[in-house]
């Protein structure tokens, strides 16, 4: 870690919560629909009407929204009435209005490491839902600079770095998908920081064979990252 320059942190669930609400919404999506499906059965068809929509729509409330409203149509067979269209929609809302809850140690370590290290937020999602985040979350004066994503592949972290002006290995990425912020890095020759979340969506998880697990450093909280650098 001695050569670091720049420390990224993910946003959603690694800064503050976010994937319970959006198991919160699914599951109130559910109960609108389930007359016409069991509530496994919704959550599966939503599942894949999302995965199919990300090259269309990308990642973030807005783009969940859609997937809930091309269900519901699938699931009626196109009937799907104009009250349940309005009950998705403040679903929808009600989400993207919620308050943000940070992750206990994130102010304790963005407040340590100000001074040591650029510091920047990398994450994906829509530009003006993350914007919003970060803006009601009061974390926005601890970092250099911040990075929204249409998705974080290889090819995305390299623009990143590149931009950083600054070598993969003066890199370190911290956050809670091994799938998005962790496997990307590694593959680049970057340093990264697995910090679980307890609730995952199914979209971030990969075998245990696509990664050497003895190049990532796992903590149990956040706070754990000020003993390592």
């Amino acid at each position: 870690m001695n050569n670091i320059k720049v420390i990224a942190f993910d946003a959603d669930d690694t800064l503050w919560v976010n994937e319970p609400y959006f198991r919160e919404s699914e599951m109130e999506f559910c109960n609108l629909l389930k007359n016409g499906m069991g509530i496994e059965e919704v959550t599966e068809e939503l599942f894949a009407t999302e995965i199919g929509n990300i090259p269309l729509y990308g990642y973030g409330t807005k783009a969940f929204i859609l997937s809930m409203i091309e269900t519901s149509l699938k699931i009626s067979g196109g009937k799907i009435d104009a009250g349940t269209i309005e009950a998705i929609l403040a679903i929808g809302k009600r989400q993207i209005n919620k308050s943000i809850e940070l992750i206990d140690g994130v102010v304790e370590v963005l407040e340590n490491l100000q001074d040591k290290y650029r510091l920047i937020v990398a994450t994906k999602g829509d530009l003006l839902d993350q914007e919003r985040k970060l803006k009601k979350s009061g974390l926005l004066k601890y970092f250099h600079h911040i990075e929204v994503m249409s998705d974080k592949k290889e090819e995305d972290y390299q623009k990143l770095i590149q931009h950083l002006d600054i070598s993969p290995d003066q890199f370190l990425m911290i956050g809670n998908s091994l799938k998005s912020d962790i496997l990307p890095v590694v593959n680049l020759g970057g340093k990264a920081i697995h910090v679980p979340f307890h609730t995952t969506w199914e979209h971030e998880l990969i075998e245990d064979n696509e990664l050497d697990k003895t190049k990532v450093k796992e903590l149990g909280s956040i706070i754990e990252v000020l003993d390592l650098v």
